[in-house]
């Protein structure tokens, strides 16, 4: 092989490699992308199921609790009906962000869909589930979210169900959606 032929050779490997690694990097932001929500920083619903099954599996495997909220907002159709969707959905922005900022680096927040969103918190049981519902809601109406300039107040409902051996991540977010509709019609 004559010394141009090799240079050419181990140019093309190098161009090849740094294309390969190119595709590694888009596939890896495809797959993050496809795990996370396209409006908000929360998982989307595919994400946040994940984030359970995983949970599920540790708190088997180590024998810890978990808890489980559930948030339906009140009045959301109210604010996109008075202000517009584009402050509808810079509020579940402000929710999502205001979620994730009082959580802990071990929880997860996930939006499953329109104004409905999960909360996951690993070593923590109903007692806690409930006081940190408490805490959320009251920062929702206190924190709201600003558009053009004003403070809106929010609301929501939470439903709040402990772990208790779940193994299948669906029947737990039903459990939870069904003690939020208790509380919302409780209200």
């Amino acid at each position: 092989m004559t010394d141009v032929a090799e240079h050419d050779l181990t140019a093309e490997i190098a161009r090849l490699r740094a294309e390969l690694d190119a595709w590694k990097q888009r596939a890896a932001a495809a797959e993050a992308a496809a795990d996370h929500d396209v409006l908000t920083p929360a998982l989307n619903r595919r994400g946040f199921v994940a984030a359970l099954q995983r949970a599920m599996a540790y708190c088997q495997r180590h024998e810890v609790p978990a808890v489980l909220l559930y948030l339906d907002m009140d009045g959301f159709k109210g604010v996109n009906d008075r202000l517009g969707h584009a402050a509808g959905d810079a509020a579940l922005v402000a929710v999502a962000r205001m979620m994730i900022g009082h959580l802990r680096e071990s929880d997860a927040v996930g939006r499953l869909g329109g104004d409905e969103f999960a909360l996951l918190m690993l070593n923590a049981g109903q007692e806690d589930g409930r006081a940190k519902a408490r805490q959320l809601a009251e920062a929702l109406e206190t924190e709201g979210f600003v558009w053009n300039g004003e403070r809106t107040p929010l609301g929501g409902s939470f439903g709040v169900r402990a772990w208790e051996g779940h193994t299948d991540a669906e029947v737990w977010l039903t459990e939870a959606d069904a003690a939020m509709w208790v509380r919302k019609k409780g209200r």
